[in-house]
């Protein structure tokens, strides 16, 4: 017995230098085990971990649609308030341009109005200036005419010792 004790010792000892897994006696077990092993982890992701991750997907991709629409939404807002804005703005426009017009006519009136007042306040003004001169001319032709007058009497009396009157003096003169 004690042979074969050492038989079975010698027998049993590990193969030193080989990789565990590689051992070729050990094949049907692990294939077996690897099958158990695979079949569980299958049931398992199948059962309890694919529905939850294909209600995360589903949750995710509902997520990302709503907020595509409520984006096509905001963007179809916006481009509204984008046409009003641009309408008003337009309707803006016409309107000031339009009062411009009519101010820059009423100005226009109104510069029309004051010239045609100032030309003939102007008018006027050169009207009473030509009297006035004319009134001064006669003066000053009067004047001149008696002071002429008075210097032919004044030169002939020096000259000639005689006394002529005022009125043959004026009509000597052409007067």
């Amino acid at each position: 017995m004690a042979e074969e004790t050492a038989t079975h010792a010698t027998t049993q000892a590990p193969k030193e230098g080989g990789f565990p897994p590689f051992d070729t006696t050990t094949f049907p077990s692990q294939l077996f085990w690897l099958g158990v092993t695979f079949a569980f982890l299958f049931t398992v992701l199948w059962r309890v971990a694919g529905p939850k991750i294909n209600a995360a997907i589903t949750n995710r991709r509902g997520a990302i649609n709503g907020a595509i629409a409520q984006a096509n939404k905001a963007r179809a807002d916006a481009e509204a308030a984008q046409a009003k804005y641009e309408i008003a703005l337009t309707k803006a426009r016409t309107r000031a341009n339009a009062l411009a017009e009519e101010t820059r006519q009423k100005l226009n009136a109104e510069i029309a109005k004051a010239k045609t007042a100032a030309d003939a306040q102007a008018h006027d003004a050169m009207a009473t200036a030509d009297a006035r001169i004319a009134s001064t001319r006669e003066n000053a032709k009067a004047a001149v005419t008696v002071a002429a007058r008075d210097a032919a009497i004044a030169i002939v009396e020096r000259l000639t010792g005689d006394k002529v009157s005022a009125e043959d003096a004026a009509r000597a003169m052409g007067n």
